[in-house]
């Protein structure tokens, strides 16, 4: 028996190699794959700080509030404030946006400081009033301000956009509530408010600490290779199906199986050799990735890796993770009646696979009826596991929760697999 699987194995193996095209999705693209996205996400991720966007400024105003607003919003340290020249419209902006000269601008209405001070002086009237105090004999209506209109390319994100906007608000709250306070202060002490004084009063004194929930105790914050290093692993992994299924479906048309039957043999000794040879490619894909990730994205200008404390737990996980991808892989070539559907189904159902699963788009944000079919995507469980691992500081005992159903489905998977055999009176 074991020396029937010895050369089963030397078969495909040898199989396998000749398989160029095959080697290269598995190897070349996936390792392609992460450089460029961790990359791409790196620099999204340092958008705010590092890489500012540039926002142009058109000020229509002439009072002294207008350059306070633009004074706060460049002190947010989000943007790259570009000041226009005052005759510049909404038309000159749009342009200016198109021709990528900035992602984002704003104009500010040319009545904005005497509108702000007008509302400024009425709360402030209206604060005195509560107090029991006297307020300024002068009624004082609050004019309504024309909207600041904020232009943007249509290509920037909608969570990038909010969190602009936010920005917006908390710089042009701050030059309204320093204009309330500069009036409160005023028609109580019949003098200027101190500059120290309102430094004191409007700055924030509590500070945000950013502290992950991690299991460990690890208060390393998680960056983008931490996240894209082990997703792009498992879609690695589980796109042996372009070369695994094809191969399936090559024995099948060359009528292999129907050979192995005269043999003093079963194909089951095939079945469990072609998992151990391509169980050993996907440990393979995890080593070269997880590699890359702790040495060569620090020579990039990448975050390294961390690999998790529990290397063990990371050992089995993958090799969990590889068993289930060589289930798949074998089911669908089993199904599949020519190579072509094997290649071409195998590739789309791992896209659908995956983009339901949370490698491409965050489980948690996944509403409606999509969020039923998370928990039937074995990659779901797969990003899972690592996630325990290498963003939270678990070891195997914690991701347990997340072994447990995709060991089911890929025990499910060799069950389909064989009842397809048998149909097809294959064994």
């Amino acid at each position: 028996m074991m020396f029937k699987l010895w050369a089963t194995i030397i078969k495909d193996v040898r199989v396998l190699l000749r398989d160029k095209v095959g080697i290269l999705l598995m190897l070349i693209m996936p390792v392609s794959l992460v450089i460029v996205v961790t990359s791409i996400q790196n620099s999204t991720f340092q958008l705010m700080n590092k890489n500012k966007m540039v926002l142009l400024v058109s000020n229509q105003d002439t009072g002294k509030l207008a350059p306070q607003l633009i004074t706060a919003i460049d002190k947010i340290g989000m943007f790259r404030v570009s000041e226009l020249p005052k005759g510049t419209d909404s038309a000159t902006m749009t342009n200016r946006l198109h021709s990528k000269e900035a992602e984002l601008g704003i104009i500010i209405p040319k009545d904005f400081s005497v509108k702000v001070a007008e509302r400024a002086k009425a709360s402030a009237n209206k604060a005195l009033k509560s107090f029991g105090l006297n307020a300024d004999s002068v009624k004082t209506k609050p004019g309504t301000t024309k909207p600041i209109n904020m232009y943007y390319n249509p290509v920037l994100q909608e969570q990038l956009r909010l969190s602009v906007d936010g920005a917006l608000r908390s710089a042009l709250q701050l030059v309204e509530s320093r204009e309330t306070l500069r009036n409160l202060y005023f028609s109580i002490n019949d003098k200027p408010l101190p500059a120290k004084l309102e430094n004191e009063m409007l700055s924030s004194k509590t500070a945000i600490n950013q502290i992950p929930t991690s299991r460990n105790g690890d208060r390393l914050i998680p960056n983008a290779t931490q996240h894209n290093v082990p997703a792009w692993t498992i879609f690695a992994m589980f796109f042996i199906v372009i070369s695994l299924g094809g191969s399936v479906v090559r024995e099948k048309v060359s009528g292999s199986f129907i050979r192995l039957k005269t043999m003093p043999t079963n194909y089951t000794v095939g079945l469990l050799s072609k998992q151990i040879v391509y169980l050993g490619v996907t440990m393979f894909q995890a080593l070269v990735i997880f590699s890359i990730g702790v040495w060569l994205f620090p020579s990039m200008g990448l975050p390294p890796l961390n690999i998790p404390a529990d290397v063990a737990g990371l050992v089995l996980v993958t090799i969990l993770t590889g068993w289930c991808a060589v289930s798949y892989a074998i089911c669908v070539g089993v199904f599949a009646k020519t190579q072509e559907q094997a290649n071409g189904f195998g590739a789309v159902s791992i896209v659908i696979l995956a983009a339901i699963g949370g490698l491409m788009v965050p489980s948690y944000v996944v509403s409606g009826p999509m969020k039923a079919l998370v928990n039937f995507s074995p990659l779901h469980w797969c990003i899972e596991a690592y996630y325990g691992l290498f963003l939270e500081g678990g070891r195997f005992t914690d991701v347990v929760t997340n072994i447990i159903p995709l060991i089911g489905i890929t025990l499910l998977l060799q069950v389909i697999t064989v009842i397809g055999l048998k149909r097809k009176n294959l064994i």
